[in-house]
């Protein structure tokens, strides 16, 4: 079988299962439900193991391979750089590459995972047959962001993956925190999409195509003819508006607020989203767009510095939350942040490492935490936790060993991919050393936080409720087993890229080569490489993580948790960084109140407006024929009711015959047959 040229088949099954299940999940038993909603993202995986499986059979240079199955769009003309006019033309096509070969395996990997989890967690929940549905069309999504061969399909996922996360994240529909939050994250994901498809529409004035594939080839030609060069206002501009809907969809500073609050959803859709789909999806589109960012190493910096603020930043949050998934959801946004930080260093292949490693033990963290909470009734609060350890004890080594790797233990996948971004931004073109010291100091941060999260779950003095306490018990294998698998990806993951300073060939990287491959353009002199240099920011930066770790364990493993004493040791910076640096408050105070004072004051139209503008008795008469709801009343209803009415008034000769009875309609029959027989009869010469 070539599975090669059945790559369209892998976003398709799906999308067959969300028809399905969203269609006849009702009258289907939960059994049914699962076994479709599973089974159509294990033939994607098994579709797509085999698909890469073949592509490595191929040559390095030719690991490339289109699957076009028809032309979508044919429209135009547009004007290029060169000058001719070029058509607008998109086709329906797949491509499979290094690259995309990388999430398809994550994607579907992880996923299926996550929803063999989901059939014992949501098994109790109303809407079961919803929340797969859901779930398949989530998977569709993301498949055809990162198989399309082409920008605007690449949009059209990236769409669907939001469109997805407002159906998820607001499952719970009848609690208004989780509608809140899927509003949230809708709309904050609408201003980065805003760069996004502005950034999209520059590609093609610039290059008359939205192919990933002509886009590289036309700046490879471009800068060997002199017709491009680095720093080229235009790059920049394409790079800065694409990295705007990244800073959206992958929470980076300013838009990553959605983010956090996206946990009111199940936890299935919490790693879901944080692990293997949406938030990753800024990441692949910054990483395959790398041909533009070669060419504005300022945009570059941007990247980087916003990814490193980004770490530190929500690290910093993460140090007091109370709530499992919240701790979980910031760490989030810290890991990708060094994936951010490893793109705009130029280091691409580590930022994609970074992705793969961490989907695997964030995936295992979130579900660990969903197991938790299925354990104490629901509870996510860590402060009603406590000596969990023997209650649960799948459920704890397996977040154990999530623990250790995203805290960079070495000889886990966590350790091996964030030394990778480590190294390069303190040796790479674009690197700095203050690059290398904040993700450095975030490392330490990571292995405080995730350390107090797991002593505060599991060590110390119960706080569980005296009731609850009594019905702990393991989850279902349903749900431990896919902890079992992730847990031992966590420690194997990051052996595909073995670095050079400790023997290895690093793999993973030069099989990303031919995708990520240098421009012939000239930058600033990079570091050498020395093993011996690389060993020792490896160990500097396990030394630091392992200072994390030791003050959570002097904290919080040798002693129960208080909270007096914490709020004691923080000081004044508690309440700032428990209350997440007041940004939600100030976006509340300079968008959301604004916006809604607006509405509210144009709904009124506030009865002094009137009075500066009209004079004397006419003021009653404009008061009562206005009204302080004129703008509702006159122009929203009007233009409802004048669309109706219209409607209404144009159709009335068609009502006339349009009556429903069916002896009128056979008069209309029979007075139509005996027309045109008179036609036939006498009408014809």
């Amino acid at each position: 079988m070539n599975f090669l040229d059945l790559i369209w088949l892998i976003p398709l099954f799906p999308a067959v299962g969300f028809v399905i299940n969203g269609l006849a999940g009702k009258r289907l038993s939960k059994t049914a439900v699962g076994v479709i909603a599973c089974g159509a993202v294990l033939i994607s995986f098994i579709l797509s193991a085999g698909a890469v499986y073949q592509l490595l059979q191929l040559a390095p240079e030719q690991r490339s391979h289109t699957v076009k199955l028809y032309e979508w769009i044919n429209a135009g003309p547009a004007h290029t750089a060169e000058g001719p006019l070029a058509r607008f033309s998109v086709d329906w096509a797949f491509l499979l590459d290094p690259l995309s070969a990388i999430m398809i395996l994550v994607v579907t990997g992880v996923g299926f995972l996550i929803h063999v989890y989901s059939t014992g967690y949501m098994y109790e929940e109303d809407g079961y047959y919803r929340f797969f549905a859901y779930l398949n069309l989530f998977m569709f999504s993301m498949l055809m962001l990162v198989l399309g061969n082409n920008y605007l399909m690449m949009f059209i996922g990236w769409e669907g993956v939001g469109l997805c996360s407002y159906l998820l994240i607001g499952y719970y529909f009848h609690k208004k925190s989780a509608g809140d939050a899927a509003k949230k994250a809708f709309i904050v994901n609408r201003v980065g999409d805003w760069g996004l498809s502005i950034g999209v529409m520059l590609i093609f004035v610039t290059f008359g195509s939205l192919d990933f594939k002509v886009v590289g080839e036309k700046i490879r030609e471009g800068v060997m003819s002199g017709a491009f060069r680095v720093s080229d206002p235009i790059f920049i501009a394409i790079a800065v508006a694409l990295f705007i809907g990244a800073t959206g969809k992958s929470a980076q500073i300013p838009l990553y607020t959605w983010l956090p609050d996206a946990m009111e959803g199940p936890t299935p859709v919490s790693a879901l989203i944080h692990a293997a789909t949406m938030v990753t999806a800024g990441v692949y589109m910054v990483a395959r767009s790398n041909f533009i960012y070669q060419m504005a190493p300022q945009a570059m910096t941007v990247v980087a510095v916003i990814g490193a603020l980004t770490a530190f930043f929500a690290a910093s949050i993460a140090l007091v939350q109370n709530d499992i998934k919240r701790v979980l959801a910031y760490s989030t946004v810290s890991q990708l942040g060094y994936m951010f930080l490893a793109l705009g260093v130029g280091a691409f292949a580590a930022g994609i490492f970074h992705l793969m490693t961490h989907a695997f033990f964030k995936a295992l963290l979130f579900l660990g935490s969903g197991s938790v909470i299925h354990a104490v009734h629901h509870e996510q609060d860590m402060r009603k936790m406590g000596a969990l350890k023997n209650k649960i004890p799948v459920t704890f080594w397996t977040m154990f060993v999530g623990t250790l790797a995203i805290a960079g233990t070495p000889g886990l996948a966590g350790f091996f991919s964030k030394d990778e971004i480590l190294w390069k931004a303190f040796s790479s073109k674009q690197g700095h050393v203050l690059l290398w010291l904040l993700g450095a100091c975030v490392a330490g941060m990571t292995a405080f936080y995730m350390f107090r999260l797991l002593f505060m779950t599991f060590y110390g003095q119960s706080r569980v409720d005296h009731h609850t306490e009594q019905h702990i018990h393991e989850s279902p294998r349903p749900m431990t087993v896919p902890l079992i698998i992730l847990a031992i990806g966590s420690v194997v993951a990051g052996y595909v890229g073995f670095p050079a300073w400790l023997g290895g060939t690093n793999a993973f990287e030069h099989f990303l080569e031919p995708v990520f491959e240098p421009l012939p353009i000239l930058h600033g002199p990079e570091l050498a490489y020395s093993p011996l240099a690389e060993a020792g920011m490896a160990a500097v930066s396990v030394a630091i993580a392992l200072i994390g770790f030791s003050l959570a364990y002097f904290k919080y493993g040798k002693r129960s948790w208080e909270e007096q004493r914490e709020i004691r040791q923080y000081g004044r910076a508690y309440p700032v960084l428990l209350n997440k640096w007041y940004v939600d408050e100030l976006y509340d105070a300079l968008f959301v109140n604004r916006a809604k004072g607006a509405g509210i004051n144009l709904w009124k139209f506030d009865a002094q407006v009137v009075d500066g503008v009209v004079n004397g008795s006419a003021l009653g008469t404009v008061k009562s024929a206005v009204g302080s709801d004129w703008w509702d009343r006159w122009i929203v209803d009007g233009l409802v009711r004048f669309i109706g009415g219209f409607i209404k008034t144009v159709s009335w000769p068609v009502r006339l015959i349009q009556t429903g009875y069916v002896q009128n309609y056979a008069l209309v029959m029979v007075l139509g047959v005996l027309i045109f027989i008179g036609y036939v009869l006498w009408g014809t010469p």
